[in-house]
């Protein structure tokens, strides 16, 4: 590398921190008429996805450990969101569920986050060929970790 991509416009892992950060910005706004955060959010998208998770798969699926998560799961339903119940025949397994609230509201939040989204300046396929790069370089640089 040269000198001039020392630069920290020209660094990607900044570019990419920016980004990060707008973005949860922009869904910070989207999401407080829900009482949500963007990392509730996450566990949203994975229940409505998934539907009833352990703890531990959540945080596989989101990249959290459970020291983020439970406060995190605690919060959420405390407003609602979700239920958290122990196996009985394992009390050490938490399963987390969707509440009927949530339910209920997943299409409303979805269009909440959707029309923020709309505001950006990507087709369909710019859109998709954007995460296809990003979801790229991730495992690249995990593999790279290991």
């Amino acid at each position: 590398m040269d000198k001039k991509s020392r630069r920290l416009e020209e660094q990607l892992c900044f570019s990419l921190q920016s980004a990060s950060k707008q973005f949860n910005r922009m869904y910070a706004k989207a999401l407080k008429p829900f009482n949500l955060t963007y990392p509730q959010y996450l566990v949203l998208l994975v229940l409505w996805e998934f539907s009833d998770q352990r703890i531990s798969d959540i945080g596989d699926k989101l990249e959290l450990d459970t020291g983020t998560l439970t406060p995190m799961l605690k919060r959420m339903e405390k407003n609602g969101y979700i239920h958290r119940d122990r196996l009985p025949e394992d009390e050490r397994i938490v399963i987390v569920s969707l509440s009927e609230k949530a339910v209920q509201l997943e299409n409303e939040i979805y269009d909440q986050v959707e029309g923020c989204l709309n505001q950006l300046d990507f087709n369909q396929e710019d859109y998709f060929s954007l995460i296809k790069q990003i979801n790229s370089l991730s495992k690249q640089i995990r593999e790279v970790d290991q």
